[in-house]
């Protein structure tokens, strides 16, 4: 993705989320200088937990049908994970386009609520687990949607209305899309870890490769071991 995408998308981002009454904590506003001199001073959580804007396209060159924006507000760290005391939890904020596809994946470890804040409807497409972690084809899949149990066949879909929320466990397959509009999603999991926790059912990078055509407005998380 080239630079100037990305801070398009960033502004176009914010507009979306601040119509819905959500808004961004301080951070988010930050210059690249500010973001440099504040972790290396009283803000150094921001790097080693990776807070921050995240825009991908999966490495694959094609936001607009395969492609996810994401703003993680809080984050745990492995640490206290490991200790099972302390902050484990993490929140983000996330886009997803109409018909733009975050594809198939699971968990190892996080748990997570994902929640339709609002615009159109929000579509996953679930599957179980075999026993050596792959999609399962072929069994039921279980999940909770607002403290109610569901089950779908291999590769059902669930729609969830603004307001609505499922649970996903760790060993869920799930891709998800925007139905009839862009949808604004909350998050609310156990630790995030990007970098090693989520498997894709096809060989599939996480992070954008980046052009940089223009000067960052703003970093992203995958930014910052060269930049901070």
């Amino acid at each position: 993705m080239e630079r100037s995408q990305i801070n398009e998308i960033l502004e176009e981002s914010d507009r979306f989320i601040r119509s819905f009454g959500y808004v961004m904590p301080p951070f988010a506003y930050w210059s690249p200088e500010e973001l440099r001199a504040r972790t290396s001073t009283d803000a150094g959580n921001i790097r080693a937990n990776r807070l921050g804007w995240d825009i991908t396209d999966y490495g694959q060159g094609n936001f607009e049908d395969l492609g996810l924006f994401l703003f993680t507000v809080r984050n745990g760290s492995a640490a206290d994970l490991a200790r099972g005391e302390g902050m484990l939890y993490a929140e983000k904020i996330m886009i997803s386009r109409k018909d733009q596809v975050s594809p198939m994946h699971r968990h190892n470890i996080k748990a997570e609520d994902i929640i339709n804040r609002g615009g159109g409807k929000l579509v996953l497409e679930l599957f179980a687990s075999t026993e050596d972690g792959s999609v399962d084809l072929s069994s039921e899949v279980s999940v909770h949607t607002d403290g109610v149990v569901r089950k779908f066949e291999a590769g059902g879909l669930l729609k969830l209305e603004p307001g609505e929320s499922v649970t996903l466990m760790p060993g869920v397959w799930h891709a998800f899309w925007g139905e009839g509009g862009d949808v604004l999603i909350g998050e609310v999991s156990t630790v995030n870890d990007d970098l090693t926790d989520n498997v894709f059912r096809e060989p599939i990078g996480r992070f954008s490769t980046i052009i940089e055509d223009e000067r960052p407005r703003h970093l992203l998380v995958s930014d910052y071991e060269t930049w901070l």
